[in-house]
């Protein structure tokens, strides 16, 4: 299973997600949108993984969500697309999906999900271990 993560240049978190998924092996592949606009199928694709739809990634403290001074809630998801297009900081970054997971943002503590539960359930039967003996 290999996750996609969805940087911008100049995004700390995005350096810190991408040097997490390197440390624990995690394949991925990177898109960086502020150079790699995103497809429409892409943003779809995004869209349809989260909870709160556009609530969970448009990062609406940027400075050029704040100029565009618009009501997201009104604008179609073409329209919406198209803004993103012209303006891709108007994205939280990083976002990062596999075929069942999202995280938008980094967390040291989400990240983990994409771990394979494999991988999880060694590790804490190995601290669980630790512990017994401490």
């Amino acid at each position: 299973m290999t996750v996609t993560i969805y940087t911008q240049s100049s995004c700390s978190s995005s350096r810190k997600a991408i040097k997490w998924l390197k440390e624990n092996e995690i394949n991925f592949t990177e898109k960086r949108i502020t150079s790699q606009p995103l497809t429409l199928a892409e943003f779809k694709n995004i869209l349809r993984m989260t909870e709160d739809g556009t609530d969970e990634i448009i990062a609406t403290n940027s400075n050029d969500f704040k100029n565009l001074n618009i009501d997201i809630e009104q604008l179609s998801i073409q329209d919406l697309y198209n803004l993103i297009q012209q303006y891709p900081r108007m994205l939280r970054s990083p976002i990062l999906l596999d075929e069942k997971r999202i995280q938008v943002g980094y967390n040291e503590m989400d990240i983990r999900r994409f771990i394979p539960r494999k991988v999880r359930a060694y590790e804490l039967n190995a601290m669980q271990q630790i512990a017994a003996q401490g």
